[in-house]
């Protein structure tokens, strides 16, 4: 691969942009764990067990793509399952759900404090979620904390 010809902004800039990228492919590489270990922890929540077939229903996929993906989340130590049985979270896979739910619920939030409708604001958080980086989340929430000081005093 040849170098970059330019100036040094532009060899800066070009290294920003492939950050980025990065960052977004791992984004988007946690993405599917994120969401199946939010949805095992709602299923657990509100039924006492997840299944394959609440989970396919629930996320949409098939019974073949929840077992493929259960499979994966076991070798990353997310969650516990057998054959034909439930599947429950491991103390790792909880945290994942906690911390994604939280990152969900404070862009929805923001979204909302906006102007974005709720309905809009909680399925684009959907996406959102998965690529909101800390240091952006902390603004989302000074943002919130600041906008509901200046409502009080208002």
């Amino acid at each position: 691969m040849a170098p970059i010809k330019g100036s040094s902004a532009k060899r800066k800039s070009v290294s920003a942009q492939a950050d980025g990228l990065r960052v977004t492919r791992e984004a988007h590489s946690r993405e599917i764990a994120e969401d199946y270990v939010e949805a095992i922890a709602d299923l657990v929540a509100a039924r006492g067990e997840a299944r394959v077939t609440d989970l396919a229903r629930r996320l949409g996929v098939t019974h073949v793509t929840v077992n493929r993906t259960v499979g994966r989340l076991q070798q990353a130590g997310y969650v516990t399952a057998e054959p034909y049985r439930s599947i429950f979270l491991t103390a790792t896979g909880k945290t994942l759900a906690i911390e994604s739910k939280q990152r969900h619920e404070t862009v929805v939030r923001f979204l909302i404090a906006v102007g974005v409708p709720e309905r809009a604001a909680e399925r684009d958080a959907e996406g959102i979620e998965h690529h909101v980086s800390a240091e952006t989340l902390a603004a989302f929430k000074r943002f919130m904390g600041s906008s509901r000081k200046a409502a009080a005093s208002g």
